[in-house]
C-alpha cells in the first residue's frame, strides 16, 4: 500500500520544531492511560505508530497489543528503530479496518487532527469497543496558553490557525475543549472526562531554551491534568 501518508514519515525523524513538545506529550499520556488500566490481560487497539513513543510504552504493559497504520514507510521506520518491539502491526487505513475482535482499550493518540472525518472514525471504532471498554483520544489544543499569547500579540490571526510545521505533520485541524467533546457526542459516546496534557505557557523554542529539568516537565504535565483549556494537548476518556 503506497500512499500520501508516506510523505509524513519525515515528521517522525526528530528534526522539527514540535519534537521538544512531542517528547513530553507522547511519553506522558500513555503512562496516564496505563495508570488507570494496569492489567496485562487487557486487549489494546492503538491507532497510528507516529513517533513510536506510545507503542513502545504500551508494549511493556499489555500482552495483546495491535497497532494500525496506513503508511508502509512509517511502519518500516518504526520497525527499524524498534526491532525489539513485538507488537502486532496491521497496515490499513483506519476507515477500512475490519475485525471480528473487540477491545478493552482503544487509543487514538494524536490521530483525529489528521483524518478527513473524525466523527466517522470515532463511529467506526465504537463497533470494536467492548461494552465495558474505554476509548482514549488525545489531540493538540488550539487554546493552549502559548497560542493564546500568539493571538494577543498578533502572531496568530486566529486561535485555530495551522503553521508550516502543522502541515508537515499532516494536521488538518486543532481542537478546542468544546469542539473535541462535540465530536464524541456526535459519534454516540459518553464522555467520562477531559484532561489536559502538559501545561505549556511559552512557544516550543522558548520552552526548550529554559533547559527545564525532567522534574519540572513532569510537574507541568501534572498541572495540565486540571487545566485542559491551557494545556498543549487534550485527552478524552469515553465509553459506550
Amino acid at each position: 500500500m503506497t500512499n500520501k501518508l508516506d510523505d509524513f514519515v519525515k515528521a517522525y525523524e526528530g528534526n522539527i520544531t514540535f519534537d521538544y513538545d512531542n517528547n513530553i506529550l507522547l511519553n506522558w499520556y500513555p503512562k496516564r492511560i496505563i495508570s488507570e488500566n494496569n492489567k496485562k490481560e487487557l486487549k489494546l487497539l492503538e491507532l497510528g505508530l507516529g513517533h513510536g513513543y506510545s507503542t513502545t510504552i504500551f508494549a511493556e504493559t499489555y500482552n495483546e497489543h495491535t497497532v494500525l497504520d496506513g503508511s508502509p514507510a512509517v511502519i518500516k521506520h518504526f520497525k527499524a528503530k524498534h526491532p525489539e518491539c513485538k507488537v502486532n502491526i496491521i497496515e490499513t487505513y483506519f476507515e477500512e479496518f475490519k475485525s471480528d475482535e473487540k477491545y478493552d482499550l482503544i487509543v487514538m493518540g494524536f490521530i483525529l487532527e489528521h483524518v478527513d472525518n473524525p466523527v466517522q472514525i470515532l463511529k467506526h471504532f465504537k463497533t470494536y469497543l467492548k461494552e465495558d471498554g474505554i476509548l482514549y483520544a488525545a489531540v493538540p489544543n488550539a487554546e493552549v496558553m502559548n497560542r493564546r499569547l500568539g493571538l494577543y500579540t498578533g502572531i496568530l490571526k486566529n486561535i485555530e490557525e495551522l503553521s508550516d510545521n502543522d502541515y508537515l505533520l499532516g494536521h488538518q485541524r486543532y481542537y478546542t475543549k468544546k469542539s473535541f467533546e462535540v465530536d464524541f457526542i456526535k459519534a454516540g459516546y459518553k464522555v467520562a472526562s477531559i484532561e489536559g496534557i502538559y501545561l505549556k505557557p511559552l512557544a516550543s523554542a522558548q520552552m526548550q531554551s529554559l533547559n527545564l529539568s525532567e522534574e519540572i516537565k513532569v510537574a507541568l504535565c501534572q498541572l495540565g491534568i486540571q487545566y485542559p483549556e491551557l494545556s498543549c494537548g487534550l485527552m478524552i476518556k469515553a465509553t459506550h
